[in-house]
């Protein structure tokens, strides 16, 4: 489970990375699970770091959903 790699498609990878972002502004004020893990990164790893770590996570998340036809759950 590695970062996100620039093979594929551009402007998806471009997309994945301004969501995750737009979802890190959030994550300073929520006190959910996904908020404290990303925080956790920002602290260790830096923001830019802690912002691909999400995006990762949005696309392996996203491709699950897909393959299991399913619709996504908050824990």
């Amino acid at each position: 489970m590695a970062g996100i790699t620039k093979r594929g498609n551009r402007s998806l990878r471009k997309q994945l990375i301004h969501g995750a972002r737009a979802a890190m502004s959030h994550c300073k004020k929520r006190d959910d699970h996904l908020s404290h893990w990303l925080n956790s990164i920002v602290v260790r790893r830096g923001p830019d770091k802690a912002c691909v770590a999400l995006a990762n996570k949005m696309a392996r998340l996203s491709w699950t959903l897909l393959q299991k036809n399913e619709m996504y759950k908050a824990q």
